[in-house]
């Protein structure tokens, strides 16, 4: 029990301290917008709409917010402004499990023998997704499973070989190819090399842009499309990784990649350095896909499963 809340002590230090600079950039504005008043009224929720709005919240999801607060404190009469960080912190959680974003406590992901769970890793470059490809295969093996990688983003020599230097820190193969082969023709390899070893799970890295958006489709398309001729389930996952010290332009990016594929689940990276945090109430709102990590500093332990509880926590706690 001692060891296990070290840990658990452990990681929500990691997680308060990468959202330090968001949470001190939020309260100093909310204290500011409520200095001197006793009750949340209009002027009050006026200026609370501000302040998510330039805490990169987004507009929709700062309307739906302010609308949930001023419902709940005509409903529970709550009329002191000392209740509204309070108030905040229930309706986001709230918000964000509507969204589908659940807690998640675990990267022991449940596999089937021979049949690998695969995770293709889409996003554009610089926004972290080799690295957290690297990450998450390292947080992956210490939970006892088998993983591959595959260098599919054969369009920079710097993206493979980054992923192989990644695969040495992790100590886990990484299958490529040369500089501007198929990246169908890699992802086809790394499966079948990850079947015929009996692997656990196998992440596939991808192009971070193409000349258009429909290239890259058709190109996404292709990667799954081979992926199914080895393992029918393929993929089980696809991740987009954002990152969140862009703040809105993140939302661009999840647009343009929603456009282009199915995108499943997020990887939203990079949280340590902004005060842009609110960007992933946003985006878990707007777009209706599932956060499931989140980047808070270098460290291969800095990436974490998210936990809409202890993120609402950290942030309003």
């Amino acid at each position: 029990m001692g060891i296990f809340s070290f840990f658990s002590r452990e990681k929500k230090e990691v997680l308060d301290q990468g959202l330090s600079k968001t949470k001190e950039s939020v309260f100093g504005k909310i204290a500011r917008a409520i200095a001197g008043k006793s009750e949340i009224d209009d002027e009050v929720l006026d200026n609370l709409e501000e302040v998510l709005v330039t805490s990169d919240v987004g507009v929709e999801t700062t309307l739906k917010i302010i609308d949930r607060v001023q419902k709940r404190a005509a409903r529970d009469k709550f009329m002191n402004t000392k209740e509204l960080n309070k108030l905040l912190k229930d309706e986001i959680a709230q918000l964000l499990m509507e969204n589908n974003t659940k807690d998640g406590d675990s990267f022991d992901i449940p596999t089937t023998p021979g049949q690998p769970y695969v995770i293709m890793v889409v996003g554009v470059n610089g926004v972290g997704k080799t690295t957290t490809i690297g990450k998450l295969a390292a947080q992956f093996k210490k939970a006892g499973k088998k993983v591959y990688l595959g260098a599919a983003d054969t369009f920079r020599a710097a993206a493979v070989e980054q992923l192989v230097e990644w695969g040495h820190r992790a100590d886990v193969p990484v299958i490529k190819q040369g500089m501007g082969s198929d990246p169908a023709s890699v992802a086809f390899d790394t499966l079948s090399s990850a079947v015929a070893n009996n692997a656990d799970i196998v992440i596939i890295d991808t192009a971070g842009r193409l000349h258009n958006k429909v290239g890259l489709m058709n190109e996404l398309t292709k990667i799954k499309n081979v992926m199914k001729k080895v393992v029918p389930t393929a993929p089980n996952d696809v991740m987009l990784v954002l990152d969140g010290s862009t703040g809105q332009n993140a939302f661009e990016q999840a647009k343009q990649f929603t456009k282009a594929t199915e995108v499943t689940s997020l990887a939203i990276t990079k949280l340590d350095g902004t005060a842009k945090g609110g960007v992933v109430i946003g985006i878990s709102d707007q777009f209706k896909i599932p956060v499931k990590y989140i980047g808070l500093g270098e460290g291969i332990d800095h990436l974490q499963i998210f936990n809409r509880e202890e993120f609402v926590d950290s942030l309003f706690g």
